[in-house]
């Protein structure tokens, strides 16, 4: 015995019918508006997703392009180091552990950086939900000493970072000084292929999120749109509109009902 046909499934199947053969023709009815809206919503959203994920493609594309042109310029920097090796590895032996506390601190600054954001995203809420003046101190206060920590790991950094510049910088007729410049170079590529690299990956996360957000607005566009679709149905069915390839539609709907 073959299964009985659904009333809302054939009620969307005649709404999506009555799309293509009822737009723009005087017996249109009203209800044809609402679909318009939600194919152009779905349209502007689906735009949207598609915009995003471009920009993902091209962030990516241009941080590989980076990494490539880092990559010939070390290659070159390279051939003129082995060919001081002596006066790099003097250099390299007196900057190395500066290089590294470097580093460290340039990580407890970004980390402290990223706490303040939270602090002070934490007290404007705090300031909307309450007015209990001890709460509100405590966390003026509290913003007050990582804003001064974080001032300070900023100094320290950039003393870091003098000092470093420093050391890799040859006096006027240092022997081996094209060898230590290159050195120097190399590391600054290093340095920048790093800044780089974080500053991709926090976009691609922003970008990552961002698209998760705009596939969930598609699929409610799709939603939407397919309630439309199902609301013409049935106002076509309840006018029961003549048209050679909607009016078969009536009866079948009339039996499933």
């Amino acid at each position: 015995m073959p299964k009985a046909e659904s009333y809302n499934d054939l009620i969307f199947q005649l709404g999506d019918l009555a799309r293509d053969r009822l737009a723009g023709k005087p017996n249109c009815p009203r209800t044809m508006d609402r679909v318009y809206r939600a194919e152009a919503a779905l349209v502007a959203r689906r735009d949207e997703l598609a915009a995003l994920e471009q920009q993902m493609n091209d962030e990516d594309a241009a941080f590989q392009d980076f990494v490539a042109q880092c990559d010939e310029e070390r290659a070159g920097q390279l051939e003129i180091v082995k060919k001081w090796k002596k006066a790099v590895d003097a250099v390299e032996g007196q900057t190395k552990t500066l290089r590294k506390t470097l580093t460290n601190r340039r990580a407890d600054l970004r980390y402290a950086q990223d706490a303040l954001k939270q602090l002070e995203k934490k007290l404007a809420d705090v300031e909307l939900s309450t007015t209990d003046a001890s709460k509100l101190a405590l966390g003026r206060d509290n913003l007050k000493k990582n804003r001064i920590q974080a001032m300070r790991l900023a100094r320290e950094v950039e003393d870091l970072e003098r000092q470093v510049e420093t050391a890799l910088t040859p006096k006027p007729g240092q022997p081996g000084s094209p060898g230590i410049l290159a050195h120097k170079r190399m590391l600054e590529l290093e340095d920048e292929q790093t800044a780089r690299k974080e500053a991709r990956d926090q976009a691609m996360a922003e970008l990552d999120q961002a698209i998760a957000e705009k596939e969930t607005e598609v699929q409610a566009a799709e939603d939407y749109l397919d309630q439309a679709l199902f609301l013409l149905g049935e106002d076509v069915y309840a006018q029961r509109i003549q048209d050679a390839q909607l009016v078969p539609l009536y009866p079948r709907l009339d039996r499933a009902q």
